[in-house]
């Protein structure tokens, strides 16, 4: 009894199937990896959100690191181990290019900000704009660390430039980073303090009294790039794409981020 062969094209088909399920076992058993994120306090919230998402569609582990961008810049100097790195301003950024820390061709200036000065929401001090900071019943006023974190650095240069910074400059409390000026504030042992608009926007125990323009204010800018001595070049390049995607975008703008074209 003779049996037919079955046609070339079932042949064909029955490869292609074989083909596709191999390459979806080898995807399913390819070993995640890990990202390790080194970024500014500021971008906490939306990156926790933005990595959460990024793990569910890649399998891949963010691994975040959040501090003052200063400290985060001395520590890739110092060589911890970092793949991505996201500053809230360029000067960091410039200091690791300049050292040959950065992979080239990879920084890119994503983000912008505005600066606010935020009170106590339950708080009786009025501040109407700057120029109320100097006021005798404003004691003590927080930013982050003045000459080397940036939204200090913001801050100070924004208040050298209204020629208030001599008159204040007895009253600041330098903080660690921008977060730990929110949480002075918060806390009431400082009458005002300067933070990102994102970072009041988190906080229900502050309330903005002043928002700096951007004509008024300096330039902020948030650049973010794959550091020289990544052990993860790759899976970081794909997830710092994915940072300037649609969706990540999406949720820049919903944290109140001024997304960079």
């Amino acid at each position: 009894m003779s049996h037919s062969k079955p046609p070339l094209n079932r042949w064909k088909t029955l490869v292609a199937l074989v083909s596709a399920l191999c390459i979806v076992t080898m995807q399913a058993t390819a070993p995640a990896e890990e990202i390790k994120v080194s970024a500014a306090a500021s971008l906490t919230d939306v990156l926790q959100a933005i990595g959460g998402d990024y793990e569910k569609e890649t399998g891949d582990k963010i691994i975040f690191n959040f501090a003052g961008s200063s400290v985060l810049e001395r520590q890739i100097e110092a060589g911890v181990p970092a793949d991505v790195f996201f500053s809230a301003d360029e000067a960091k950024m410039d200091t690791l290019e300049d050292h040959g820390l950065i992979t080239i061709g990879t920084r890119k200036s994503l983000l912008s900000n505005a600066l606010v000065i935020v009170v106590e929401k339950a708080g009786s001090v009025q501040i109407k704009d700057a120029r109320d900071l100097a006021n005798p019943d404003v004691k003590k006023v927080a930013l982050a660390e003045p000459s080397s974190v940036p939204a200090g650095v913001y801050a100070k240069a924004y208040l050298e430039k209204l020629g208030l910074w001599a008159a204040i400059s007895g009253k600041i409390v330098p903080t660690e980073n921008v977060r730990a000026a929110l949480a002075a504030v918060e806390s009431g042992n400082v009458e005002a303090g300067f933070v990102f608009k994102t970072d009041a926007a988190i906080s229900k125990k502050v309330r903005i009294a002043y928002e700096v323009t951007a004509a008024e204010g300096p330039k902020i800018s948030y650049p973010v790039a794959i550091v020289k001595d990544s052990e993860h070049a790759e899976a970081a390049r794909r997830f710092v794409e994915y940072l300037s995607g649609a969706k990540a975008k999406g949720e820049f703008e919903k944290f109140g981020f001024i997304v960079l074209p």
